[in-house]
């Protein structure tokens, strides 16, 4: 792939093939079985919502660790609310594709305009899914998504958690190759089961079934991992002598 191929791991058979995953919690699964040999019981899993949560949910419960979400968001272009260019982190931090915004001529009160009603999105999401960001120094930290199509969130994600943790993992099921060499030098391992080289791209086209959850879903998935690790606590409890 390049010179930094021992940084990514994928899986060939899968390469430039579409409608592989039969769902999100499918390709969690598989992802699960690659990310084996790096996530302890001392890894910190975070989820981008919201596609990335069934994903996250899946690896979680594989390595019995708590379901962790990391809340970013695209900026939006204004006159197209469907793509971005850039993101903003949990801690207001903005990247900017700068070549974009170029392209797109936006001025200085128009970025600043949309990165703040960015930012006011993601306080609004931490709010309503009673989110406190994990302590993550000196762990390892895998971050989820179902995807990546430029990566620009993604990146946003590792240059945030990159200030404080030891080592950075991301896992997603499926990424263009261009997005691929674009974030792998930037963590210790890239896992991506889907690579593609096709000039057109989409998320959704590496999934049988594909649909954008809502927040009570998202809510569903969190519910659901903390009693997974209740749980597990509760039958270490019965076993102690």
């Amino acid at each position: 792939m390049s010179s930094f191929s021992s940084k990514v791991i994928e899986d060939p058979s899968l390469r430039n093939k579409t409608r592989i995953f039969k769902d999100r919690e499918h390709a969690g699964q598989l992802l699960a079985d690659k990310l084996e040999s790096f996530t302890t019981k001392d890894t910190v899993l975070l989820a981008i919502p919201a596609g990335g949560v069934p994903v996250g949910f899946v690896i979680a419960k594989a390595f019995q660790i708590p379901l962790n979400l990391i809340i970013l968001r695209k900026i939006k272009i204004p006159w197209n609310p469907e793509a971005g260019f850039g993101s903003v982190a949990p801690d207001g931090t903005v990247f900017l594709n700068e070549p974009l915004v170029k392209r797109l001529g936006l001025t200085k009160d128009e970025i600043e305009r949309s990165a703040a009603e960015t930012l006011n999105e993601i306080k609004r999401r931490q709010q309503q899914f009673g989110v406190e960001f994990p302590n993550v120094k000196d762990k390892t930290v895998v971050l989820v998504d179902d995807g990546l199509a430029s990566g620009f969130t993604m990146i946003a994600a590792i240059n945030f958690v990159k200030k404080y943790s030891s080592m950075v993992i991301v896992a997603v099921p499926t990424a263009p190759l261009g997005t691929v060499q674009r974030v792998a030098p930037l963590v210790d391992k890239l896992v991506c089961l889907n690579v593609r080289e096709s000039w057109v791209f989409a998320v959704a086209d590496a999934y049988q079934k594909w649909y954008d959850l809502n927040d009570d879903e998202v809510k569903g998935y969190l519910t659901k991992a903390a009693k997974n690790i209740s749980s597990k606590i509760e039958k270490k409890r019965e076993f102690t002598p």
